[in-house]
């Protein structure tokens, strides 16, 4: 399991549809990565996924930065990164971890056969942006 790099992270998060990141943003956010897995494509030996944990090792991880180029979609791909991903947590994470994500629509699916669910409204998502 490793992080992809950093152009293809921006790459990847542009064209599938994240916001945008500068090169330096991209790499502190690599470097600070608990966990990731990309996938590359065997023709191209370009990545095609990517998904990372951001997490402090203890109880609390974040699945951050799930994407798929557009092409590459509805192949199962982020299945197998969010698979890894989580599989990654089970073996190093000691018990009681907390997991947690903040999914778009169209992700909805997929994190939910993972056993995510919502929880409003006994919690709030909240964001600061700076």
């Amino acid at each position: 399991m490793s992080t992809p790099p950093v152009d293809a992270y921006l790459r990847l998060r542009t064209e599938s549809g994240l916001t945008p990141k500068r090169p330096d943003q991209a790499a502190a956010a690599l470097a600070g990565s608990w966990a990731a897995a990309h996938i590359v494509e065997a023709e191209t030996g370009q990545p095609v996924a990517m998904g990372r944990v951001v997490g402090d090792g203890g109880w609390y991880f974040l699945i951050a930065d799930m994407a798929v180029l557009p092409g590459h979609q509805r192949q199962g791909l982020g299945d197998r990164v969010l698979t890894a991903l989580l599989e990654t947590i089970r073996a190093e994470a000691p018990a009681g971890a907390w997991v947690t994500l903040m999914a778009d629509p169209p992700g909805r699916r997929l994190y939910a056969r993972h056993g995510f669910r919502e929880f409003a409204p006994d919690a709030l998502a909240m964001a600061l942006t700076l």
